[in-house]
Parts: structure tokens; sequence; C-alpha cells
């Protein structure tokens, strides 16, 4: 028979670790602040430190001081209190923390939390891996560690490539990344356009390659071969047309190997006859085929709000009490408008949303972390002479982002002024106005010049304000999206 008294082991641990006594190592952490230990403890915990410890050099005292100074002070609390006393409360912790955690448990070799934290954020915590799913991918191929992770995100990557492949931040992949998503069979891209993606990606880890290609001299294509020299053989070449091989790959066919160009041209001159290179399987195509696109066309849902953001407004509109899930999100946002590719000018908001009806405005202020928005149920009248929409439906909100902590949203309080129609003459100054609460506005017809956007709650159009500060500003891009009801 074995009696086991963990409980009572873990808390003599923890009292330990208050112990400043007899401690013999110091570790520095973010902001400096510095946590006692002992090392023994820790090497019996930690690969990591074991090897660390071994490896520093005590001071007079025979005290030895680590710095690790990209962890911040409340992930290495908890990560200290694991090592002692074998708990870890996530109690009222957001989700990014347990992310951060788990990162941080890996690089100090903590196998047991590591994957302990990786299946709890799988099983419990799949929205938020899907929402923040760039950050999540390019963090999880820094190590080996990650398996499971790794596999749920390939497995929605090959369905959404746009996830990656249209991210800002695509070209910051890591290597072994962009391979594993190379080497699957269902990748849901053309294979041309997976081409175009891994030659932008491989220049853009070179900054001094000259712009245009056709000035490359011989060095500049040795260099770029020897960047993708594990991408080019998994790209399905023999699954190209032969016009996109003359117009995509023919101006980079010195980084491919002789015999496979040559092959490339008999192919398509002579398919029946053999070749010496290898000719992968096509990539499977799912059921539901995703439309075929280019490089150019493809274009990610915002470059302001995520997919999270979509599932709160989502259930904003139908007035539920909880967030939709993001696989239950009821609603598609359309994109039809984006400053950053239409232009600012309040008249190009009037010419391409008159007559939309359902529409959510997104506004990213200048300077700082805010979202802020409005939904309106009724169509833009860009014929109007200045009238208001009447509705009890319609909303304004900020969203969580950065150091925004919370979203709120503010309801229409004068359902009698909720929208605002600008007149003809008046389109080239006035862009969307919800009520006076959150508008649109620029003397200079640019919204990105002037800082005359406004929200204030002086007029009370809606039930309460939804940003803190009440001077005007300017918005770095903003974006109209119509909302549409998925098919059941």
């Amino acid at each position: 028979m074995i009696l086991k008294f963990f409980d009572q082991l873990s808390s003599n641990f923890i009292e330990l670790l208050s112990d400043k006594d007899d401690y013999n190592v110091i570790i520095i952490v973010k902001n400096e602040k510095s946590f006692t230990a002992h090392s023994n403890v820790l090497k019996c915990r930690s690969p990591w430190f074991c090897k660390e410890l071994k490896n520093t050099i005590p001071n007079e005292n025979n005290i030895k001081t680590i710095t690790k100074p990209n962890i911040s002070n409340e992930i290495f609390d908890v990560i200290l209190k694991y090592i002692y006393g074998g708990i870890v409360d996530l109690g009222n912790v957001e989700t990014k923390f347990i992310f951060d955690l788990m990162v941080t448990a890996n690089e100090f070799k903590i196998e047991e939390l590591t994957k302990k934290l990786e299946n709890h954020l799988i099983e419990t915590k799949s929205s938020w891996l899907k929402s923040h799913f760039s950050l999540v991918y390019r963090t999880i191929f820094n190590g080996n560690s990650f398996k499971d992770l790794e596999k749920f995100c390939n497995d929605i990557v090959t369905k959404y490539p746009s996830l990656i492949f249209d991210a800002d931040e695509f070209t910051s992949l890591q290597e072994p990344a962009l391979i594993s998503l190379l080497k699957r069979d269902d990748l849901q891209l053309e294979e041309v356009i997976i081409w175009e993606y891994v030659i932008k990606w491989g220049i853009a880890q070179n900054s001094t390659l000259p712009a245009n290609p056709k000035e490359w001299n011989k060095k500049n294509f040795t260099t770029l071969k020897t960047t993708l020299q594990r991408c080019l053989p998994l790209i399905r070449y023999f699954h190209i047309s032969g016009t996109d091989v003359a117009k995509k790959i023919k101006p980079y066919k010195k980084i491919l190997d002789k015999q496979l160009w040559e092959d490339l041209n008999q192919y398509f001159m002579a398919p029946e006859q053999p070749v010496e290179s290898i000719i992968l399987p096509p990539r499977t195509m799912l059921a539901q085929e995703l439309p075929a696109r280019t490089i150019g066309q493809a274009k990610s849902l915002s470059t302001i709000i995520t997919y999270e953001h979509v599932a709160e407004i989502s259930s904003w509109i139908d007035r539920k009490s909880s967030t939709y899930s993001l696989e239950d999100i009821p609603y598609e946002f359309q994109l039809i408008l984006r400053g950053s590719i239409n232009g600012f000018a309040p008249q190009t908001f009037w010419d391409i949303c008159h007559d939309h009806a359902r529409t959510v405005v997104i506004m990213k202020v200048k300077g700082t972390e805010e979202i802020l928005g409005g939904y309106n149920p009724l169509s833009w009248d860009a014929n109007s002479d200045g009238d208001w929409g009447i509705t009890n439906d319609s909303f304004i909100f900020s969203l969580k982002n950065g150091n925004v902590q919370n979203s709120i949203i503010s309801r229409v309080k004068n359902r009698n002024e909720a929208i605002g129609n600008a007149g003809k003459r008046y389109q080239a100054y006035c862009g969307p106005y919800f009520g006076n609460d959150l508008r649109m506005y620029s003397p200079v017809s640019n919204f990105k010049l002037d800082k005359r956007c406004a929200c204030n709650n002086y007029y009370h159009h809606y039930e309460k304000p939804i940003r803190t500060a009440t001077s005007d500003f300017t918005i770095v891009d903003y974006e109209v999206f119509k909302v549409i009801k998925k098919s059941s």
C-alpha cells in the first residue's frame, strides 16, 4: 500500500519559495524585478535551469544570478510557483496570458506544463487561436515542441490559406512553418499562387535584392536560390499551366535546376514523353473548392478587425447576451470600401456605399490602439437632402484591441436622429454620421489628412460614450462592410 500526500508537499514547497533566508539563486526578469529561488529545486524541475546553473558563476556570497529580460514578471511568478508547488491557477486570466505562459514553459523545457497548456488551448480556446491565427502560427514554429498546435493550425490554414499567406506578417514566417505548408497535399491554393507566395517570401528574406528582377545579376539569382533551396522542391511545377509557367516562373528560371526547366518545356510541348524530373502529385481540392485567386486579389477579411471582433459585432446585431463562437457566426462581412484602397475622400463613401443597407463602418484612430465603429441597419442615401435615418437598431462601439482592455457598445437613444445622410453639397466634407456621437468629417476632403473625425456624447443620440478622450481625431484607415446573413 502506498500513501501519497502531495497537497501538503506542495504547500510546504510553496512556503520554501517564500523563505528568503536560504536562497542561492536570483532570477531577474522584465522590468528588472528579482525573484529568489533554490538551485536544487530549479535543477530538478527544469532542464533549462539545470544547464544554465551549471554554466553560471556564483558571486562572493555563493549566489548565482540569471537574467531573462524577455519574460514578464507575472508570467515568471506563475512559472516559479509551478516549479515549487505544481499548481497553476488559470482562473481570471486572459487567453493571451495562457498562450504566453505555454511558450515560456516550453522555453524552460518544462514539458509537463507545456503539454497541458497546449491541450487546454486547443480544447477550450479554439476561437481565440483562430482569431489570433497569425501570431499563434508564427510563434509555435520557433521550436519543435508544439506538435498538436502545429496540426491544429495546419488543418485550418490548408482550408483557409489567406489566414497566413495574406497576413501582413507572412514574410516573417519561419522557414519550417512555410515548408510544413508546402508539403501538404491539401493546401487549398492554385499551384501558381503558391509559387508567387514562395518567391515573395524568399525575396523578403534578402533586403538587398533589386526591386525589379529584370535588373538582377547572377549573384542575385544565386542568393534567392540558396534562400529557397528547401522550398523549391516542394512546388508542383507540372500542375501549373503553360501560360503561367511562361509568365510567372520563367522570370525566375535561373533559380531552378537546369534539368527541371528543360523538362518543363518538354512537358508542355510533348506531354506524352517521359521526363527526368520528379513529378509530384497535384494537390487535392476539397469538395467545397475555394475560389481561384491571384496574389493581387487575395485580401484578408480586414486590416483593422479580427474574426473575434466580427463574432462580437454579430452578437450585438442580434442582441445576444453572449458572444457568438467563431464557428457559429451567422453573418459574413463583405468588404465594400477600404480607405487605403479606395481613397479617403468623403465623396467616395457616398459614391460606393449609397443604397447599401446593414453596413458596419470601422475606423482605426491614429496614434492609439482604438478601433471605433458603428452599425447601420438602414440604407445609406446619397440622394437625400440631409435627412436623418430613423431606427431603433443602430449602435456605435469601440473594440478591445492592444491597450484597450474591453469592448464598449452604445445603442441608439434618439431613434429619430440615429443615422445622418449628408446632402449633396456636403458630401465633399461629411462622411457617415451616427447621430452626432460618432461622425467622419473632413474640411480638406481627406479623412486621413486632418483631425476632424469626432466621437463624443454631447448630443446623447446614443446611450453612452464609447471613448474616454473627447478630442477630435485622425484615422489611419477605415473600412465599410456589408453584413450578409449566411445561408443555412
